[in-house]
This record gives structure tokens, sequence and C-alpha cells, in this order.
């Protein structure tokens, strides 16, 4: 993406987990950039720091060593306060795991986000967006697991997020809804421009990237740029 600013930016940052007398290096010495309305997939097996670096990149962890900087704020250096409206204002999430409340609808759900949020979408266009106009009203036990997981995506998107990070977001999914899944957050990426990161085992995936991150032991290990991205549909899982 050059000349572009980047939206993230981390040096020399590294994570190291005390438990007990053992350290555990998370992350060792990352140095990455990430440009605005990128699709950026971050590949590695389970264990490699990539969700490790989500999180500092989210604001919901801070490094051990290292600066990370989103546009100008250095959220290294940023107090809890700061971090919590950092989230609040720029970051949407996207987990394996649903974290819907079950008591409240899909609406519901999705108007929590928006209630706090300056300039979000209406939560019924969020939920067109990902397709579940019709569901709104349904509660999360009569939902698949499939349109659990795009509620969650309409979440994360109604606030209309500056970057969307996503943390094994198809993980839990069939072949068939796990497409959908990646359907929507590729459309959420071309069509609001969102700088969208997403985390996987799966190299498939890697192929609707515009760059690939490979991350092993902590460390970044290689970067690879797709010269054509292949849609969702087109994916061979």
């Amino acid at each position: 993406m050059p000349g572009n600013a980047a939206v993230f930016v981390t040096r020399h940052l590294s994570k190291v987990y005390r438990m007990g007398e053992v350290e555990v290096h998370a992350l060792r010495g990352v140095d990455l950039e990430l440009y605005p309305g990128e699709f950026v997939v971050l590949l590695g097996a389970s264990g490699s720091g990539k969700s490790t670096l989500l999180n500092i990149l989210g604001g919901l962890d801070v490094p051990t060593s290292g600066e990370v900087f989103y546009l100008d704020h250095n959220l290294s250096a940023a107090s809890a306060d700061d971090l919590t409206r950092f989230r609040r204002e720029h970051v949407g999430f996207v987990f394996q795991f649903y974290n819907l409340i079950p008591s409240l609808t899909a609406l519901e759900n999705v108007s929590l986000v928006t209630e706090i949020a300056d300039h979000p979408l209406d939560p019924i266009e969020a939920l067109a967006m990902v397709g579940l106009k019709e569901r709104i009203n349904h509660f999360p036990a009569q939902l698949s697991g499939g349109e659990q997981q795009r509620v969650a995506v309409a979440r994360a998107v109604a606030k209309r997020p500056d970057v969307l990070l996503c943390d094994e977001p198809t993980g839990a999914l069939d072949y068939a809804s796990g497409k959908i899944v990646l359907e929507v957050l590729d459309r959420v990426n071309r069509e609001l421009g969102t700088t969208t990161v997403v985390i996987t085992h799966n190299a498939a995936i890697a192929a609707m990237a515009d760059r690939i991150i490979h991350i092993s032991s902590g460390e970044i290990v290689e970067v690879k740029c797709n010269e054509r991205k292949a849609s969702p549909s087109e994916l061979a899982w």
C-alpha cells in the first residue's frame, strides 16, 4: 500500500507471560504495518502468537516491550481508560465464540453497541447487511451457529469501526456457514472500507486477503501479497 499512511505500526513488539518461574514468549520483536482498507490474514498454528498480536492491536492487552501505534496514538503508553475509549471509538471485534446475550434478540444484541457509538449504522441495516433482516426478533437459541456469528459480525460493524479484528471467526462453523460469514466480512471490507484483520489456521482463507502474514513462535516469518484476491465463493477448504 505505498503512499498510504499506516493505520497500525508496531516496532519491536514483544509479549512475555510469566507463569510462576516459567516465561512464555508469545511475541518476539514484531515489526508490522497495516494500511487503510486492507484485508489481512494472520496465518499460523495454534500458539504461534496470532491472538496475542490481535489483542494488542485491539487494545485488549499491552506489550511487555516495544511500541504499537494506531495513527498518532501510542497504544503502548495509553492508560486503561484511553484503551477503553480507543476500543469503543475505533475497533470492532469478532471472536470464534459469538458472545451474544441469550436473553436479547438479534436486534437488541446489535442495538446495545449502537447506543454507545457516535455514528452508528441503524441496527436493522447492520443485520440486513449480514442477511438477517428477517431474523431480527429471534433469540440466539433460535438461530444456527452461522446465524449467531453473523449477528456478532453485525454487532461489530454497526458502530462503523475503522478496524475490524476477527479471531478465528469461522473456527466453530461448518463449511457452508463459514463461507457465508467470510462473504459478509469481505463485503464489509469492500463497501465500508474497513481495515479488516482475520486470524485463522486455515490456509485456504488466505486466498481472499490483500496480504498474508505468517506467524510462527511469536515472530513474523513471511509476508505475501495476493496479486489476485479470491472471492469467498472460490475458496476450497
